[in-house]
């Protein structure tokens, strides 16, 4: 497995950040009020890990993730692609309370009115998705218990810790559509991987991610 030992870049700022090969990788403590402390370590966009040090308790704390935006986050309609896949490699502590998650932003990205948000968890440690279980999903031999809210969320939990892998979001995102989830042909502004930290026990703990892609055509 590939190992990032001369880090071109390191942050320890709750919204530090590099751009680097067409991806951003961003530190994100965005719940910076109840966050402990977290450092990025980068070599490459795909290629980089975090230390993170959390209280014992279920609030998300921090999202450290690799991500690609889309028409500078203003995106472009889902139907204008044929093909939105990714590859991903993530690895979680195994300690604490996590999620290892794509973050898919759809007509938006953040709180807003109209926004979308659709997690793809490949790795749950102790996490509850937002709102309530409705159904699965299986594609690929790998079968998702899919969660959704009223405001716009929805996360396929995968059933089988997926270390490294694939996904066709499109796929996701058009089945999401046609279950009413997501509204019709939304743009697609930002596609991001990385873990949602709620807790690492008070002791510090490392995400290592070793591969990221995202293909759009």
């Amino acid at each position: 497995m590939r190992s990032c030992r001369s880090p071109e870049f390191t942050t320890s700022e709750p919204d530090g950040g590099w751009a680097n090969g067409g991806y951003y990788v961003h530190n994100n403590m965005w719940n910076a009020g109840e966050a402990g402390p977290e450092t990025l370590h980068a070599c490459a966009y795909d290629n980089w890990f975090v230390e993170s040090t959390q209280p014992d308790s279920t609030s998300v704390k921090t999202y450290p993730n690799v991500h690609k935006d889309i028409n500078n986050q203003n995106g472009k309609p889902v139907n204008d692609f044929s093909v939105i896949r990714s590859t991903f490699a993530g690895r979680g502590p195994g300690v604490g309370v996590y999620d290892v998650a794509y973050d898919v932003w759809l007509n938006g990205v953040g709180d807003g009115k109209g926004v979308s948000e659709l997690m793809v968890w490949t790795e749950n440690r102790k996490q509850v998705p937002s709102g309530d279980k409705l159904t699965t999903y299986t594609a690929a031999g790998t079968t998702y218990d899919v969660w959704a809210d009223d405001e716009g969320y929805v996360a396929f939990v995968s059933r089988a810790t997926q270390y490294s892998g694939s996904v066709d979001l499109k796929a996701m995102i058009a089945w999401a559509v046609g279950k009413g989830l997501i509204p019709p042909n939304p743009t697609v502004n930002q596609i991001g991987y990385g873990i949602e930290f709620c807790s690492t026990g008070g002791g510090k703990a490392r995400f290592t991610l070793t591969d990221f892609s995202v293909t759009m055509s």
